[in-house]
């Protein structure tokens, strides 16, 4: 790789842009969506990518505020602030032709309306390997 940029760009931040645009080392244009949803959303988020084609979900158990900032609770008599609050990661790694409609697809599942629903962030993924049968990119998901 290193050879193919040799006098092509004047800078390696100029190569990895061009990289990131779809350049020859772009992986295959997948993407990888982000979600933060409240945790009772997590089977219908789950039906609605099923739905859509999405075979692949990675499910963490988090915790995190935002907005929402937590909330007060009483145990045993005393009061105390619940900072944290629970929360489910999903992560899911998508070809660009269907990165939107996955977006479109965990908003409508996982929204309420209420304060809280979580955030949806999608990024580029530069290169994707299974490991069982060395397929990329896009074969490899």
């Amino acid at each position: 790789m290193k050879n193919y940029y040799q006098g092509k760009f004047s800078h390696p931040a100029a190569a990895r842009e061009t990289a990131h645009a779809g350049g020859p080392f772009c992986g295959g244009h997948v993407k990888k969506i982000e979600a933060i949803i409240k945790p009772f959303k997590l089977d219908e988020v789950k039906e609605a990518l099923h739905e859509i084609g999405v075979s692949g979900i990675t499910v963490l158990e988090a915790k995190g505020f935002g907005r929402q900032k937590g909330h007060t609770e009483l145990y045993r008599g005393a009061e105390y602030v619940v900072d944290f609050l629970p929360k489910v990661k999903l992560e899911v790694i998508v070809p660009d032709a269907i990165a939107e409609r996955t977006v479109e697809a965990i908003a409508g599942a996982a929204q309420t309306g209420r304060i809280g629903d979580g955030k949806i962030f999608v990024s580029t993924i530069d290169s994707a390997l299974r490991i069982r049968t060395g397929e990329k990119d896009d074969d490899a998901i």
